[in-house]
């Protein structure tokens, strides 16, 4: 295991009104583990990673990324720095394929507009890498169907080789398992577990089974405040994790 950091998150602060949605936040996130974030509804995990993501502007605190702050930079700025958030791409093309969408994505990430997205679908350049990345995510036997005629479970595969086309240093995953039956939660899971140590991912997710079988380390975050930080097994045995969370049955 890594024990380089790459995110360092200092008494991190979101109000909204009389709410304080992300409360002193403190935690960090080393390079090529998967760092958990597990609460209650309600706890703030979303609004941190908003925050994360340079969506939403904290009202104190800091966020250091590769060493450098990036409390101030936009969405667009932290995602040149390597910061993707998968799920939130706004650039799938349902009416495209796989193939055309991870091509574009590739495109994007060499700098091009996406207004270019002719010589994206038919440019060897472009297309073998997105190839790869399909192939990476479990999606070889799926590069020429159309985005609408995919499942959930691939939809959601597909954004994360677009994260992937990005090529990051940090990948925000929030929530991934949501929406998902049995057999796709097995499927990503899978994959997640095959792009640990290779790719550094910061998890948000309800499912303790997905949480556990994944987590280098588990932060446990409670009304805005993390109550506790370390691996799976010093979580289980955590008696105000487990009074907090953890025992009450609300996964």
């Amino acid at each position: 295991m890594a024990t380089e950091t790459l995110l360092s998150v200092d008494r991190l602060v979101k109000r909204f009104g009389g709410l304080t949605a992300t409360d002193n936040v403190t935690l960090d996130v080393r390079r090529g583990e998967i760092h958990a974030i597990i609460g209650p509804n309600g706890a703030g995990k979303t609004t941190l990673v908003a925050q994360l993501a340079g969506e939403l502007a904290p009202n104190g605190g800091t966020i250091a990324f590769a060493g450098r702050d990036v409390t101030p930079l936009r969405v667009d700025a932290r995602a040149r720095l390597g910061i993707a958030r998968s799920y939130q791409i706004t650039s799938v093309f349902r009416g495209f394929t796989a193939l055309d969408n991870v091509a574009l994505a590739v495109q994007a990430q060499d700098g091009h507009s996406f207004r270019f997205w002719r010589p994206a679908r038919g440019e060897a350049a472009l297309r073998e890498p997105a190839r790869a990345i399909l192939e990476r995510v479990g999606l070889a036997a799926r590069v020429d169907a159309k985005v609408s005629a995919l499942a959930h479970g691939e939809q959601r595969q597909l954004e994360i080789a677009m994260a992937l086309a990005t090529r990051p240093r940090l990948l925000l995953l929030d929530e991934p398992m949501a929406g998902m039956g049995k057999e796709e939660s097995e499927r990503l899971t899978r994959l997640l577990a095959k792009l640990k140590g290779e790719e550094t991912m910061l998890l948000v997710e309800h499912d303790m089974d997905v949480v556990f079988a994944l987590a280098d380390r588990i932060s446990v975050l409670v009304y805005g405040r993390v109550i506790a930080t370390g691996t799976p097994a010093e979580i289980r045995a955590d008696a105000a994790v487990r009074a907090a969370y953890l025992g009450d049955g609300d996964a």
